[in-house]
């Protein structure tokens, strides 16, 4: 098995001792910083998701099942990488738990290699997602500094119009539209018209579709 260098924590939900003592053991001798709680609530009065690699939750426990801990959890948003816990023959607790938003579950009793596989999985699911998120967040935010007829002149350009299709359209000069293009080009980065329109891709803006092509 191959060490799992992830410097955040995972974290194991369960009520058995027994199972959150081997589990630590097991995914400690794996590389990964674990923290483990007997209980729900004991794991949400310190939940901080940007803090969790992973997280494993036996959906069979006292008071706030696991199932119920995962509703909690996707409202609280930014969920980290779930993996379910699950007795055999429980796969439609298991199905519904992958509905709702867990990543992944192993039924017990679990193979160790087999539980190693799946938390590193998960793992590399999350940072991949985490990654994604940055770029996202980075991407809006290079198009926060655009005055709102700047935004209007990027959507025109997305559809694809020329500026001097833009001024027709905005009643502007075309002069005023190279000026606001070039303002656009400027406060966002970029070198290209290409790159302008990864980043506005990226960013989630939406082409003017009151604009004809």
């Amino acid at each position: 098995m191959k060490p799992n260098i992830n410097t955040k924590t995972v974290c194991v939900i369960d009520d058995d001792d027994a199972v959150r003592d081997s589990l630590q053991a097991l995914l400690g001798v794996n590389g990964s910083n674990v923290t483990t709680f007997p209980d729900a609530r004991s794991f949400l009065e310190t939940y901080k998701p940007e803090n969790i690699s992973c997280a494993l939750i036996d959906v069979r426990m006292p008071g706030i099942d696991g199932i119920e801990l995962l509703e909690l959890l996707v409202k609280r948003g930014n969920l980290p990488p779930i993996v379910i816990i699950t007795g055999h023959g429980e796969v439609e607790m298991a199905v519904r738990a992958m509905k709702i938003g867990a990543f992944d579950f192993i039924e017990k009793p679990f193979e160790p290699d087999a539980l190693i596989e799946r938390v590193n999985a998960a793992i590399r699911w999350g940072e991949s997602n985490s990654a994604k998120k940055r770029k996202v967040s980075e991407a809006q935010a290079q198009l926060t500094s655009l005055t709102p007829r700047e935004m209007d002149v990027l959507k025109c350009l997305l559809a694809g119009l020329s500026n001097k299709a833009i001024a027709a359209k905005m009643e502007l000069s075309p002069r005023t539209v190279e000026v606001h293009r070039a303002h656009i080009m400027e406060k966002t980065g970029v070198e290209s018209l290409s790159h302008l329109v990864r980043l506005c891709l990226l960013a989630g803006v939406e082409p003017d579709d009151q604009t004809p092509q």
